[in-house]
């Protein structure tokens, strides 16, 4: 009961921490833009922009901050044991975060802060340049320690059968980390594209300084169709990755209960598939998406999760080692199905934007306000299909 209550807090925690974390990293990088076109235009509408949205950009970096110190804080108040046995390992990337990237992130902040008409306009534009690289830096640290937990790399067992870190330079070149950093950067710069959006679009609907608001939506739309695009290819290669080191979480994420020699279909929703359901209802069935999806061949073999606990099983003892399989299997549709709407929504308003009716378009801007919430819920269920099916 104890582990449960553990369990159930640092998720409640970390979740809520990441609402705050891609949105920061996503604006940082819209206001570094806006700046430039201030810089280099000199057109005091992207000065006002740039600090209209930096001010939101300082709010989600200081709940942040709060919220990943108690995060932190847990690491070895809930998981003591566990930090002892990995620490040796799982403490040198959160580490390098805390020491390097957050007091770069932290510094040139607070210069850009405060150096408004105090620092040159190039010294200025350098420091939010700054911010949202190291914005960046601090989540390639995070995804390095999470992605050796995902597929452990780069490690000796030492005298005590501790993992002992005795090649760094394994955790950054690990496949897992490679893939997921990439999508969990894009889904930043969609996550922040939409909350300029949704802004914009709430200041457009109420015919607040139009011209203004039409420029941020056009640079959150220009920055979240290419992101978008780009999110739904590298999820599908995470994929392919995931079922390399970690074939139950694939298999669990389909409910694909035995294996499947060729040509695997995907199912758009089921009835059942609960984790002692293993004749779920499946509609909708499309052929061989799913072995495109996890091996990037058509006729490609996805192993069962019957399958897969009895390897496991034989290599590691009793036990039981399948996921909530309904976890898996609604948290990828819930993040692949929102990234579709995602895409046709902001394909929608570019379409608008093009045609100039986009401050015109009444429904677009009532809709784009409550479209801001897609990103969070998509980000959240990505992260439950991850951690979930660990």
């Amino acid at each position: 009961m104890s582990t449960d209550l553990a369990r159930w807090q640092f998720a409640t925690t970390s979740i809520y921490h990441f609402l705050f974390v891609p949105v920061t990293i996503g604006l940082a990088f819209l206001v570094a833009l806006l700046q430039t076109s201030w810089y280099r235009g000199g057109d005091p509408v992207y000065r006002r922009l740039t600090r209209f949205f930096g001010t939101l950009l300082l709010i989600n970096v200081a709940i942040g901050v709060v919220t990943g110190l108690v995060q932190e804080f847990k690491f070895g108040m809930n998981w003591s044991s566990y930090s002892r046995e990995v620490g040796n390992i799982f403490g040198g990337p959160l580490a390098m975060e805390g020491l390097l990237a957050f007091f770069l992130e932290s510094t040139f902040l607070g210069l850009w802060i405060f150096g408004w008409d105090r620092l040159s306009k190039k010294v200025h534009l350098a420091c939010i340049w700054l911010v949202a690289g190291a914005t960046m830096l601090s989540a390639a640290f995070i995804m390095a320690a999470n992605s050796w937990m995902q597929h452990p790399v780069g490690y000796v067992m030492n005298a005590r059968h501790q993992p002992q870190l005795n090649n760094i330079a394994a955790l950054f070149t690990n496949p897992v980390f490679l893939w997921s950093y990439i999508h969990a950067l894009l889904a930043s710069l969609v996550t922040g594209s939409l909350v300029m959006l949704a802004v914009s679009a709430w200041h457009l609907r109420r015919k607040r300084e139009c011209g203004a608001f039409t420029r941020t939506a056009t640079v959150s739309l220009v920055v979240l169709i290419p992101s978008l695009i780009l999110a739904l290819f590298v999820g599908s290669e995470l994929g392919v990755v995931e079922d390399t080191y970690q074939p139950m979480k694939i298999a669990a994420a389909e409910a694909e209960w035995n294996t499947c020699d060729s040509h695997c279909p995907f199912s758009a929703f089921q009835i059942g598939g609960g984790v002692n359901d293993q004749n779920p209802t499946r509609i909708l069935k499309i052929p061989s998406l799913l072995s495109l999806l996890a091996t990037n061949n058509l006729d490609g073999r996805v192993q069962g999760i019957n399958q897969l606990q009895a390897e496991s099983v034989k290599q590691y003892g009793p036990g039981n080692y399948v996921p909530n399989v309904f976890i898996q299997y609604w948290s990828m549709r819930v993040m692949a199905y929102l990234a579709a709407m995602m895409l046709a929504f902001a394909v929608w308003g570019a379409w608008l934007l093009g045609r100039r009716r986009l401050g015109d378009s009444t429904w677009f801007l009532r809709i784009a306000p409550w479209a801001v919430l897609a990103p969070f819920l998509a980000n959240t269920a990505g992260w439950m299909l991850t951690e979930n099916g660990r």
